[in-house]
């Protein structure tokens, strides 16, 4: 009896747990249409969308943005000329 309810009490414990957000930092930089939805949501009504994923949205324009940081500056090989 003891075993059963204990059993119980995990499970309840567990399905009440908040849910993590689905969409990654990755995900939402392969999808600039969701991207640009979501960050119109949060610009919106950040309390209703949550802040973590606001965050990852926000993470991923970045991303968008500026690369992924690997690429190296290679100058040209004229220099300018004014």
């Amino acid at each position: 009896m003891k075993k059963s309810m204990l059993l119980v009490l995990i499970v309840f414990s567990v399905g009440c747990k908040p849910a993590s957000p689905a969409e990654t930092v990755e995900s939402l930089a392969a999808n600039p249409a969701r991207l640009k939805a979501l960050r119109e949501q949060c610009r919106i009504e950040r309390d209703r969308v949550g802040d973590e994923l606001c965050v990852r949205a926000a993470e991923a324009a970045n991303r968008r943005f500026l690369g992924d940081g690997k690429a190296r500056y290679t100058p040209p090989k004229e220099s300018p000329k004014f």
